[in-house]
């Protein structure tokens, strides 16, 4: 995905209203994003290019007169093209981002997670009126899916393919049979594409949300790969493992240290801790950049407030700067953290060190 998504945001009130236009269009746009994805129409519409809005409404078993509306508004944006006829198709380009569940740029569920977030506006406006929190439970299912459908492309090919094989001594320890704890593994990807590509390793995916449990075994199942999956808290587990792994979850940890503490006591001495987070800055700057922007309103609208969802709770939100995790990482018993050399957009991989002299990598 590309960073250079939006020009520098000037501050005079021709370019204040325009930008807020800009953010009107685009949130009708998720808001159809989503109701394509979860009717049926985009699928629909794959399955059955040049529909019209009858047929599409017929098929999926929807009402016509909105069908028709949605379709027009999906011409208009550009979603979709018409042909004189008013049948209408999925430009190409659309068609692998709104549908390709495969691909590096599907990026439907992103509707889904806005969703979710809308649907709780007003416990959110209380938690900020209060200190209170939102758990990731009560997102409920569409924020889980959605972001387990964000994640699945990158975990089940570039983390397996370009990014473990890059760094030597993890790649060695996990086709050598290693014993590895994917914590806070959610709807269990990264632990299914790691256990799928070293086989000879042993996989145990760990997390609190029992529908996002259930829901990593029925995949791992699906894809045919031995995978443990445990309910359980992770600074509560036992076990002595090679790796421990935290991919996107130690920020949204009400306390973090806790949990690191047990990833220090799980590990084997020799053992390697890894933890992929959020590419922010390294400090604040304001203004920032496009993805610094997306951290920060996905930190308002989900991480922050499921992270104050139990207390007490050192409140991280999604931007969780280097020298935070350096913090949380001394306090519980590392001697510190190492930046991995994998050039990513959106995340950031460190090494936390279990002894003073860090092995190669």
């Amino acid at each position: 995905m590309s960073t250079d998504l939006f020009e520098p945001v000037g501050q005079g009130p021709d370019e204040v209203a325009n930008r807020l236009l800009a953010a009107t269009l685009g949130a009708q746009e998720l808001l159809a994003i989503y109701a394509g994805d979860q009717l049926g129409w985009y699928a629909s519409l794959v399955a059955h290019p040049g529909s019209t809005s009858a047929e599409l409404a017929g098929r999926t078993s929807t009402d016509e007169r909105y069908v028709r509306e949605w379709l027009e508004h999906q011409a208009v944006a550009g979603y979709v093209t018409v042909d004189p006829d008013r049948r209408f198709s999925l430009t190409d380009g659309a068609r692998e981002v709104l549908t390709d569940a495969d691909s590096e740029f599907f990026l439907a569920p992103l509707g889904r997670l806005q969703a979710a977030t809308g649907r709780v506006v007003d416990d959110l406006l209380d938690a900020y009126r209060t200190g209170g929190g939102v758990s990731w439970a009560h997102l409920g299912d569409d924020a889980r899916t959605a972001q387990a459908a964000l994640n699945r492309p990158f975990f089940l090919g570039p983390l397996v393919d370009d990014v473990l094989p890059a760094i030597p001594s993890l790649h060695t320890l996990l086709r050598g049979g290693g014993r590895l704890a994917d914590i806070g593994c959610g709807m269990g990807w990264s632990s299914i594409a790691i256990a799928r590509a070293y086989p000879e390793a042993s996989v145990v995916g760990i997390d609190i949300d029992a529908p996002s449990i259930e829901a990593a075994r029925l995949n791992a199942a699906s894809e045919g790969v031995d995978v443990t999956f445990e309910l359980a808290d992770a600074s509560s587990s036992g076990g002595a493992f090679d790796v421990v792994t935290f991919f996107e979850c130690v920020h949204d940890m009400p306390d973090p240290v806790a949990v690191l503490a047990a990833a220090r006591a799980m590990v084997r001495d020799d053992g390697y801790v890894m933890v992929a987070d959020e590419r922010t800055l390294e400090e604040f700057v304001a203004p920032a950049g496009p993805v610094e922007r997306l951290f920060y309103g996905w930190s308002l609208g989900v991480c922050l407030p499921d992270g104050r969802a139990t207390s007490p709770s050192v409140a991280t939100g999604t931007v969780m700067r280097p020298s935070t995790l350096e913090r949380y990482a001394r306090a519980a018993g590392f001697v510190g953290i190492e930046v991995l050399p994998v050039e990513l957009d959106l995340l950031r991989f460190y090494r936390l060190l279990i002894s003073p002299e860090p092995d190669p990598r």
